[in-house]
């Protein structure tokens, strides 16, 4: 499989600016678009649709937790039917402005909070594969976690992403910031090679620790995203022949 670009876009809200996605998308293939519930609102939504066809990018649905405020990246309580329901409803106001740019859903993404507790809660993970399995998509999420175990168990295509922007913990979690900081392209790219020919990322220690990508990932808020993704691409044509997305 060709390892590819996947970037979280779409997060304005009203007369909120956030991510440079006019900038990113030319550089990507996949886009994960906020729904509305962490960020995203309909008109934001309905034009990071058009500008993802417009570069060919494929198009999966990011829902998160009810919480705009916090950026979905707060944990909630809620029942396996509703979180099921939850994504499912965004994902479905997603598909909207798919079907007008005739489109389909490229796969589907769990953000923040929901996508952590996902990865180390047997429920939360079996309500996102619920949604999944209705929805006939991939999804994306963590190697080694219960993203795998628990979406490959019930038959699911599952990607395995690595993020270029941020960091992990000696057991190979991420270590999450309400705000995304600077990286060094540069060293971006370094760590890319790295995870792409010896198959290990570095943990904020210092600590080598296993790491599989069928996709990697940037954050559209992160400073300088443009200058990473750019950074990412050269990893990825050296690293495998260039294919059409």
């Amino acid at each position: 499989m060709t390892v590819v670009l996947n970037c979280d876009m779409g997060e304005s809200f009203g007369l909120w600016s956030l991510g440079d996605d006019e900038q990113l998308m030319p550089l990507i293939s996949m886009a994960n678009v906020a729904c509305g519930f962490h960020a995203g609102d309909p008109l934001v939504m309905r034009k990071t649709v058009a500008l993802a066809k417009q570069h060919g990018v494929g198009v999966g649905a990011h829902p998160g937790y009810p919480d705009l405020q916090g950026f979905g990246r707060r944990r909630m309580d809620m029942d396996a039917d509703e979180l099921t329901a939850m994504i499912l409803y965004q994902a479905g106001a997603l598909k909207a402005f798919l079907d007008e740019q005739e489109m389909s859903l490229s796969h589907l993404k769990p953000h923040g909070a929901l996508y952590g507790r996902a990865a180390k809660d047997q429920a939360t993970a079996h309500a996102v594969a619920d949604a999944a399995e209705i929805l006939g998509v991939p999804v994306v999420g963590m190697a080694g976690t219960l993203h795998e175990s628990v979406y490959t168990a019930r038959g699911l295509d599952f990607l395995a992403e690595y993020y270029v922007d941020l960091e992990y913990a000696d057991d190979g979690s991420l270590l999450i910031t309400r705000r995304h900081v600077a990286y060094d392209p540069q060293q971006v790219y370094e760590d890319v090679v790295r995870v792409l020919s010896d198959g290990v990322a570095i943990a904020h220690s210092g600590r080598e620790i296993p790491m599989r990508a069928d996709c990697l990932c940037i954050h559209s808020d992160t400073p300088g995203a443009p200058d990473l993704a750019r950074a990412v691409g050269k990893a990825l044509r050296e690293a495998q022949p260039p294919q059409r997305r």
